[in-house]
C-alpha cells in the first residue's frame, strides 16, 4: 500500500524555510534598464534619460517597477552561470510544476548604482484539487529583494502548482484500493 501524502507534516517542516541571501553579481546598470524599456515600449524619461532623471528628486535613472528586472539585478549572473535554487525543494506527490501567479509588492525605488540582493522563503503550502489531480499541492514562494542598505525593495510572490499526471493519479488510486 502506498504511503499517504501528509500535507500537515510538509507544511510544518517547510513553511518559513529560507534560502540564505545572495548578493547580486552586478549593480543596477543603466544599459540593462534602457534595453528593457525599449523591449517593452516604455518611454518614461525617468527610466531612459540620465540628464532628465538627474534633475528630479530621485537624482538618477530609476529601474522600472518590474519584478523580473529587480530579480535580474539581484541574481548572480549572466556569466559565469551559477545555479540558484528558487526555493527549498518541497516534497509533493506530483513533479509537474506550473507557475500560476506572480505578484510584486514594492516598498522602495531602485536606482542606477544600487546593489541588490535576494533571499527566498516558502510562505505557504496547501492542497487544493484540480480537475486532473485531487491531491495537487500549491506552494507560495517569496523572493525578498533588498538594497545595499538592507532595505526591502520589493517582495515577489509566486504561486506554484504541483500535480501528477492522470496516469500517476490512476496508479496511486489503484495502489490504495
Amino acid at each position: 500500500m502506498a504511503q499517504r501524502y501528509d500535507i500537515e507534516a510538509v507544511r510544518q517542516k517547510y513553511i518559513g524555510t529560507e534560502i540564505a541571501r545572495a548578493r547580486g553579481r552586478y549593480p543596477v546598470e543603466y544599459d540593462a534598464i534602457r534595453r528593457h524599456c525599449h523591449m517593452v515600449d516604455d518611454n518614461n524619461l525617468l527610466f531612459l534619460d540620465p540628464e532628465y532623471a538627474g534633475t528630479t528628486e530621485h537624482g538618477a535613472v530609476l529601474c522600472p517597477p518590474s519584478g523580473w528586472l529587480a530579480l535580474y539585478f539581484a541574481s548572480l549572473g549572466p556569466w559565469p552561470a551559477v545555479f540558484e535554487p528558487l526555493l527549498p525543494i518541497v516534497p509533493t506527490p506530483g513533479k509537474r510544476i506550473v507557475n500560476m501567479n506572480q505578484e510584486v509588492e514594492w516598498f522602495r525605488r531602485v536606482k542606477v548604482g544600487d546593489h541588490l540582493s535576494v533571499s527566498r522563503r516558502v510562505a505557504d503550502i496547501y492542497q487544493k484539487a484540480i480537475s486532473i489531480d485531487p491531491d495537487a499541492v500549491w506552494i507560495v514562494a517569496e523572493a525578498i529583494i533588498t538594497n545595499q542598505r538592507d532595505e526591502t525593495v520589493c517582495v515577489i510572490r509566486n504561486t506554484l502548482l504541483t500535480h501528477r499526471t492522470p496516469e500517476e493519479v490512476t496508479a496511486a488510486r489503484e495502489a490504495t484500493a
